[in-house]
């Protein structure tokens, strides 16, 4: 399924905007996406510091915003949280997430930065104990640790792990945890979820094929989706994307997917801010949803997170090259009614 990152709406005093909250998980779900993922990056962690205490409101807002569209549409929608700081955080965070009803943990082990893989693993299973736990690569870059083929072998390992989203933006990275995952036997069990921007549509193609480790005969192992700050806007046009990849060569040429795979990875790196190692992420996203009613700005918990130099001219540059991976016309058509 299609999983947006849910960014965070404020006002320009920085407070948070529930009516545009709302309606950002709206659009979500009208577009067709089978899960929202709340308190992730692109909510911003900062939500989570006493002095903005936004958390538990920001989760139980999309919780009852989905419970809302799930009543009305006779549907269900995954509920994903992000978990994350050291063992007494994570644990809170997931109690919390558990008690709105939130179905899995997206748990981040950048806060645990020099801890050994054991001391890790335990504070998997500690967590795990409260919420079943999707796994989270997190790119080093904005937060995450370089985790090593050991660690993912041992942490598939755990009962209640689901799923995993692999966001390295590294493919050794990223074949690590897909080889972890067939030499533990649960190819079937967990989920994989591509984070990988930079790689989206190729992530979604491939189909891996292992030969396991200390077992007989090979795996074949295949994203089953994507849980992507790039899928927060644009939801619609992703949607789109996930049914066409399931089915490369019947629908259309190998070759024009691999090819709308360029071309989204060229407009991520403008709007994630790439060529700044991603200063400029999520007021990236922020300018796209601003241009399309669904934000007011770009205002981020901190007044210094904002484009960088020259930033805005490379995010024109991609809207104009690829009209065709924006759906302007379906938040035009609903906007009024999701912001009701």
């Amino acid at each position: 399924m299609v999983i947006p990152a849910h960014p965070l709406a404020l006002t320009a005093s920085r407070r948070l905007d529930e009516r545009r909250q709302r309606a950002l998980t709206r659009y979500y779900l009208d577009a067709g996406a089978g899960g929202v993922a709340v308190g992730v990056h692109t909510t911003q962690f900062a939500i989570r510091h006493p002095g903005f205490a936004l958390y538990r409101p920001v989760l139980a807002l999309a919780a009852e915003t989905v419970a809302e569209w799930e009543g009305r549409r006779r549907a269900s929608v995954l509920r994903v949280a992000g978990l994350v700081g050291k063992t007494r955080q994570a644990l809170g965070e997931a109690r919390v997430a558990h008690d709105l009803g939130y179905h899995l943990g997206l748990l981040s082990l950048g806060a645990l930065f020099r801890a050994t893989e054991a001391e890790l693993i335990a504070h998997c299973r500690a967590v795990a104990e409260v919420i079943p736990l999707m796994g989270f690569y997190l790119q080093p870059s904005v937060g995450g640790r370089e985790l090593s083929y050991r660690f993912w072998r041992r942490f598939v390992e755990i009962e209640n792990v689901v799923g995993i989203k692999i966001a390295p933006f590294n493919r050794y990275a990223t074949l690590d945890v897909i080889r972890a995952v067939a030499d533990a036997g649960r190819e079937r069990e967990v989920a994989l979820y591509t984070g990988n921007d930079d790689n989206i549509v190729a992530d979604l193609l491939i189909r891996y094929r292992v030969r396991r480790r200390r077992r007989d005969g090979y795996a074949t192992l295949r994203m089953a989706g994507g849980l992507l700050g790039h899928w927060a806007y644009w939801t619609r046009s992703a949607v789109s994307l996930l049914d066409r990849v399931r089915w490369p060569g019947r629908r259309e040429p190998l070759a024009d997917l691999l090819r709308l795979g360029v071309e989204t990875t060229d407009a991520n790196g403008a709007i994630f801010d790439a060529a700044n190692h991603f200063r400029g992420c999520i007021p990236g996203i922020h300018e796209i949803l601003r241009r399309r009613g669904l934000l007011r700005g770009r205002w981020c918990l901190d007044p210094g997170e904002e484009l960088s130099p020259g930033q805005m001219a490379e995010i024109d540059r991609v809207l104009a090259a690829y009209p065709h991976l924006a759906d302007d016309e379906f938040v035009k058509a609903n906007l009024d009614r999701w912001l009701a």
